[in-house]
């Protein structure tokens, strides 16, 4: 995230520059005790105060911010003028509302996260129910035993940048079992698939190169894209994943320097792309000569069988092939989703010249991972052990998908809320409105949602929101009751009759809300 210098404008690239960009930044700025007005800021007086908004940055018009924040024009008005008295901002008719040039001077060039997805694990533990960040409550029990009976190497100075050797030998495994013969030498060992992805990223990208992306996609990605000063080429997703004939047109026309699908359960729509169309784009990115990245962090995670490819999730039945079965693929792996989001293992599995490449490029930022939770996953990707692990985790997640959804019914049946076939989030479409807009309304009802628009580069998906399902039951319902008060306030007489008034919060409410 830099300072903004411009007058912040609705942007129709879909990334978070402008007004969108300015709505992320403010943040969970609502969920305090107080006026709206004084909530409001508050925030702006801590970005002022920081530098993100440094002197001279001209602030969006009243009515458009409160349309934005979906909050009445007065509250704006008052937080401006508030500002104002306190020298922090300038406002003068014709010129618009500008941070002051006797604020704060803005200290070094800022790069930090805009995206809400991060923003909101960065704030405070509060009453706040967390349905934008997907991953296990708490780690499993395998994990415990795993530490309990290790026993750490002798003789060994503790740092591999690219990987454990026992740990890389599993990864490998784990691709053979999938049929795809893979060796320690391709593969190295990441903290977490994000910085796989970062490290892919600085090695490939440089300012102004092209980045093929679904659209939408995983926020996380677009982050490291924009950091990297990338263009991006979005191509849109459809049930059936990517569209494979355009994302193949755009790579003849624009050569992108690195290609990013999520091939299986993609974030955030949870679509499958079916094997045949998936030889189709890795023979022609194969044929190209464009990297072409696969994030399989959800793969595991299937509900069921799917009859043209055989998808059955953890059960010992036959898995699809990947997409580096059908040529050269670079894949992006981790435990974050099937063990625990705090095991911050990750690898990338590729060619060993590419393999070496990234992890020389590894040991500028970081000598290696933690050795002891190296040693806990090579344990934990055993053949039994790992089986046993995502079979649990599978079946939790589909009571989840399917109680949220019956919520979703029950309470706000105007919603489009279409089942998904494994992962842990459901793309939920608003009947009208802005999911951004909604967003903060339901953060003053204590729930968090991921919109669309966040996600899709192309500037669409603005009815969408991303919710997980990934919570214990009583609190989904919870979760839901919020969400239908605050569309009652954001969509007045919108599903009136069967949303009841929200209930007091459960007891476990307090241990797993952030």
């Amino acid at each position: 995230m830099e300072p903004i210098s411009s007058p912040p404008n609705q942007d129709n690239q879909g990334n978070l520059d402008g007004l969108d960009g300015l709505v992320a930044r403010l943040g969970r700025w609502s969920a305090g005790r107080g006026p709206l007005y004084l909530l409001l800021a508050a925030r702006f007086r801590q970005l002022i105060d920081e530098g993100l908004l440094p002197p001279g940055a001209a602030l969006p018009p009243d009515r458009r911010l409160a349309a934005a924040l979906a909050v009445g024009r007065t509250t704006v008005v008052a937080a401006y003028d508030t500002l104002r008295q306190e020298g922090r901002l300038v406002r003068r008719q014709g010129s618009g509302t500008r941070v002051a040039p006797a604020a704060l001077p803005p200290g070094p060039r800022v790069r930090e996260t805009s995206n809400p997805l991060f923003l909101h694990l960065l704030e405070a533990p509060d009453d706040v129910i967390l349905l934008s960040c997907a991953a296990p409550m708490g780690p499993p029990p395998q994990l415990a035993e795993a530490y309990r009976t290790m026993t750490l190497p002798d003789a060994d100075l503790g740092y591999h940048p690219a990987g454990l050797p026992a740990l890389r030998t599993a990864i490998a495994a784990r691709y053979g079992v999938r049929g795809v013969p893979t060796g320690p030498e391709q593969t190295l060992v990441t903290t977490g698939a994000q910085q796989a992805l970062a490290l892919l990223t600085r090695l490939l990208v440089a300012p102004g190169d092209g980045v093929l992306v679904e659209s939408p996609t995983y926020p996380g990605a677009l982050d490291l894209f924009r950091e990297a000063a990338a263009v991006p080429y979005p191509v849109a997703v459809g049930p059936d994943g990517i569209d494979v004939t355009e994302a193949i047109g755009m790579m003849e026309r624009h050569r992108p320097a690195l290609a990013y699908v999520v091939a299986r359960f993609q974030n955030p729509t949870g679509a499958v792309l079916p094997s045949l169309p998936g030889r189709r784009l890795v023979e022609a990115a194969n044929a190209l000569g464009v990297p072409l990245v696969d994030d399989e962090v959800l793969t595991d995670l299937a509900f069921g069988t799917d009859a043209a490819d055989g998808i059955v999730g953890a059960e010992g039945n036959p898995e699809p092939p990947p997409l580096s079965a059908f040529g050269e693929v670079i894949g992006v792996g981790s435990l974050s989703k099937m063990v625990w989001g705090g095991l911050r293992i990750g690898w990338v599995r590729g060619p060993a010249a590419l393999i070496g490449r990234l992890a020389r490029l590894k040991a500028i930022h970081d000598l290696g991972s933690d050795v002891p939770a190296q040693l806990a996953a090579a344990r934990l990707l055993g053949p039994g052990e790992f089986g046993t692990i995502v079979a649990g985790r599978v079946e939790t997640l589909r009571s989840g998908h399917d109680h949220l959804r019956a919520e979703l019914a029950r309470l706000l049946p105007s919603w489009s809320c279409p089942a998904a076939s494994g992962g842990q989030t459901l793309w939920v479409r608003l009947p009208y409105g802005d999911g951004v807009a909604f967003a903060q309304v339901a953060l003053r009802h204590r729930v968090a949602v991921l919109p669309g628009a966040t996600m899709d580069a192309l500037g669409g998906s603005t009815r969408c929101l991303r919710l997980h399902f990934l919570l214990p039951p009583d609190v989904l319902s919870e979760a839901v009751r919020r969400l239908a008060a605050a569309w009652r306030e954001y969509a007045p007489g919108a599903d009136s009759a069967s949303a009841p008034a929200s209930t007091p919060a459960p007891a476990a409410l307090n241990a797993i809300t952030v």
